[in-house]
């Protein structure tokens, strides 16, 4: 820094201590220089959402007639999302066992017997007569500075696989949803909070209502007699069987 340099030489008349002291002083700007780089790249703080105990109204549907047991996988059971928003905070997104409890209250209404087992249980050593296995694909979530409106949006991509009784997969079936909350009306965490849930929520309207027209399942029951030594048959999850349009995201989550 010549420039500092010189008018600590004029006021001071000691050059070389001048040098050191201007010397000192351009090290300790770049260290302030650098320190606020990392904050505005790492942001200043961070929120974390929590979801609990979340819940659908009651389906007023007719169950169907049959036996069916889901297991829920390790990453779907305790599902937690972190994201870096460039120059502004960190978000952790903790579903936790929110998509158990959602799924469990969901599919134990649309069938008349619905079991949940858990990892180690083979799934052919059980009367029934189709097995689930839902995932979670992908989830995304946008806030108010970056869609410049007020509005926190989620979204979730599900996949659910069916297989029959004797471990034959039917069906692989993706499943986009979509929800948005204001934070003018509830804040920013709990703006986003609801979000999740109204998603999750789309994915349960899409699910009642599309899912024996997706993947047939209803076309299972009764197939219950099988032979446990058959192997299970898996479908890539690049290949889809009997997919909807609710895979496009829809524009309002109703």
């Amino acid at each position: 820094m010549p420039f500092v340099r010189a008018l600590i030489h004029r006021h001071t008349g000691a050059p070389t201590a001048g040098w050191e002291l201007g010397n000192l002083k351009s090290i300790w700007l770049k260290r302030i220089s650098a320190t606020v780089l990392v904050a505005v790249l790492c942001g200043c703080g961070g929120s974390r959402v929590t979801l609990k105990n979340p819940s659908i109204p009651k389906p007023l549907i007719d169950p169907l007639p049959m036996s069916v047991a889901a297991r829920y996988p390790a990453n779907f059971d305790n599902f937690v999302h972190e994201e870096q928003v460039i120059g502004k905070e960190k978000w952790i997104i903790d579903l936790g066992r929110s998509n158990r409890l959602l799924f469990t209250q969901l599919f134990g209404a649309m069938f008349t017997e619905f079991v949940v087992i858990e990892d180690g249980a083979d799934p052919r050593d059980l009367q029934i007569d189709a097995f689930i296995e839902p995932s979670i694909d992908a989830f995304e979530f946008s806030v108010p500075n970056q869609s410049q409106t007020d509005e926190f949006a989620v979204w979730i991509r599900y996949r659910i696989k069916i297989s029959d009784s004797q471990g034959v997969q039917v069906a692989n079936w993706p499943i986009a949803a979509y929800g948005k909350s204001q934070s003018s009306t509830f804040g920013g965490d709990e703006a986003l909070r609801r979000a999740a849930v109204l998603a999750m929520r789309d994915a349960a309207a899409l699910i009642i209502m599309q899912m024996d027209k997706s993947t047939g399942i209803s076309k299972l029951r009764g197939t219950n007699t099988r032979s446990n030594s058959a192997p299970l048959t898996v479908i890539p999850d690049d290949v889809s069987i009997q997919t909807t349009a609710a895979e496009e995201i829809p524009d309002d989550p109703g």
